[in-house]
């Protein structure tokens, strides 16, 4: 069960979570989560998880591995983050998290509770629609709150008229 949202009370916002990682389709699901943000005078937060098994190595080549990955993660949000300023004019929060993506999502959800909608994006290839749009279909991850799942075949213009 998740706690009660707080995104229609007075001093808080309704937020949109999108997860950002390195697939083609993370673009559309972070535009798409700005713009129905901005055209609800609401706010987007961007969340990237550093998956937990990557660090299995000695303490000191660990802790080296852990920031090299943080390291990345800033600059991927960095970029997403200055897009979604240049292309919507708005300001996103920014939050990096490691270990399982479904399970840091609920916690980032149950962590803010302004956290209203996730965006999620689904990719066209052949592969499937991506390890979480998948892991919904199969019901191996349960989210809390509703979820958006974009087609990565939209353009800017057409997720525009759909916020």
């Amino acid at each position: 069960m998740v706690s009660r949202r707080l995104s229609r009370l007075e001093g808080h916002r309704r937020k949109f979570l999108a997860i950002v990682d390195e697939t083609p389709e993370c673009q559309r699901a972070t535009h798409y989560a700005a713009a129905r943000a901005k055209n609800s005078s609401g706010a987007v937060v961007l969340l990237y998880v550093i998956p937990a098994g990557d660090f299995r190595e000695w303490l000191g080549v660990e802790e080296i591995m852990r920031a090299e990955a943080r390291e990345e993660a800033e600059a991927i949000l960095a970029k997403v983050a200055q897009s979604l300023r240049e292309t919507l004019g708005i300001e996103p929060e920014t939050v990096i998290r490691e270990g399982n993506a479904s399970e840091q999502i609920n916690a980032q959800i149950e962590e803010d509770q302004d956290i209203a909608i996730l965006v999620l994006a689904a990719g066209s290839a052949k592969e499937g629609p991506g390890p979480l749009v998948s892991s919904l279909a199969g019901r191996s991850a349960a989210f809390p709150i509703p979820v958006t799942v974009i087609p990565q075949e939209l353009t800017d213009e057409e997720l525009d008229a759909l916020s």
